[in-house]
């Protein structure tokens, strides 16, 4: 009876992922895999999106649904990210800069995009996903026209526009990443590259999801998971069910802008135009992975839900590859993560 109850508490889907990833790893071991690069590589991919993930805890609780449209607090992220590298803002100080003023951009943005859903309410995320879409193509627009001047930030060969990808070499490259970092050895003797635990985006990441935990321990952010368990409840008990829908979005809008520049910092390079469209679905799949509904999510579901969504990631194609010597890495990306949100979204209401 204990067995059956720890396996309805983790979940069974969780288990067989579970094992599924240390079949990779074993499998990994067989076929002459760098199982310690691996295991950095899924420690870093789980600092670059842990706080991406955690960015749809606000708009769940608060009845909104899955942020499919993550890309508007993205877009906050890139902006303070080139504004900052445009004044040449280094190291510690010019990350923490741009994540400053990627958080306050992506809350205005937010407050746009929350004012949006208040009108649709019933199809959120049908509609956010739309809103996702369009706001990139607006701000590839205004990615053109705005007056930044720096060489390191505009295009060559006319001085005008912001680059596809902007270098972070000279400015905050891994400024987060490596704060704190533990050394772990080198990957392999042909590269001699060397490995490091990011304790930096571990600890940026545990402030955010403990401020997220507190507020949701207050007395506002019980009115906001109020709002979204029963709204009618709400609206009887005097709380202004609009108000507290419009809060989640600018509160995940801007913790999806930090994530942002905390992934830019790991990545190196700020990537432009129509980058923030490949972030949102991932960060869905992997908060639904981590046992999360589309009306119910904590900061335990984020954590195992990055963890194994990463591993499977990184681990699936890296074997794969090794095996049969061909690169199918990006399918299945695709096929992993759209098929998360599929098996989620079909399980409405069941135990997952």
């Amino acid at each position: 009876m204990k067995d059956k109850n720890i396996i309805k508490k983790i979940g069974l889907p969780r288990i067989i992922i579970m094992l599924f990833i240390v079949v990779l790893f074993a499998v990994g071991a067989a076929v002459g895999v760098d199982l310690k690069k691996s295991f950095i590589d899924v420690l870093n991919r789980f600092g670059m999106n842990a706080i991406l993930v955690l960015a749809m805890i606000p708009m769940i609780q608060s009845g909104c649904g899955l942020n499919f449209g993550l890309p508007v607090g993205l877009i906050g992220g890139m902006l303070g990210a080139a504004i900052s590298v445009e004044f040449r803002l280094q190291g510690f100080a010019g990350v923490m800069a741009a994540m400053g003023m990627g958080i306050v951009f992506g809350g205005f943005f937010g407050w746009l995009y929350g004012f949006i859903l208040n009108k649709v309410k019933g199809d959120e995320m049908i509609i956010a996903t739309y809103v996702g879409y369009s706001f990139v193509a607006l701000m590839n627009i205004f990615w053109i026209i705005l007056p930044f001047r720096n060489p390191e930030v505009v295009m060559g060969f006319n001085g005008e526009g912001l680059r596809v990808t902007i270098s972070l070499a000279e400015t905050w490259d891994k400024a987060i990443s490596k704060l704190f970092a533990i050394p772990f050895g080198t990957a392999g003797a042909e590269t001699g590259a060397q490995l490091y635990i990011p304790v930096g985006m571990f600890i940026v990441f545990a402030i955010f999801a403990f401020l997220v935990w507190m507020y949701f321990k207050s007395k506002s952010g019980s009115a906001m998971t109020a709002v979204g368990s029963n709204p009618n409840y709400a609206r009887a008990a005097g709380i202004n069910t609009n108000k507290y829908r419009s809060l989640s979005v600018i509160m995940s809008s801007a913790l999806g802008a930090a994530g942002m520049v905390v992934y830019q910092q790991a990545f190196g390079f700020v990537q432009m135009y129509n980058s923030p469209l490949a972030f949102a679905f991932p960060s869905v799949a992997a908060i639904l992975l981590g046992g999360a509904s589309i009306n119910k999510a904590n900061v335990l579901n984020v954590i195992i839900g990055a963890l194994l969504f990463q591993a499977i990631l990184t681990m699936t194609p890296t074997v794969i590859n090794t095996a049969i010597q061909v690169d199918i890495s990006e399918v299945l990306r695709l096929i992993i993560s759209n098929g998360l949100i599929v098996y989620a979204l079909t399980r409405k209401g069941v135990d997952q």
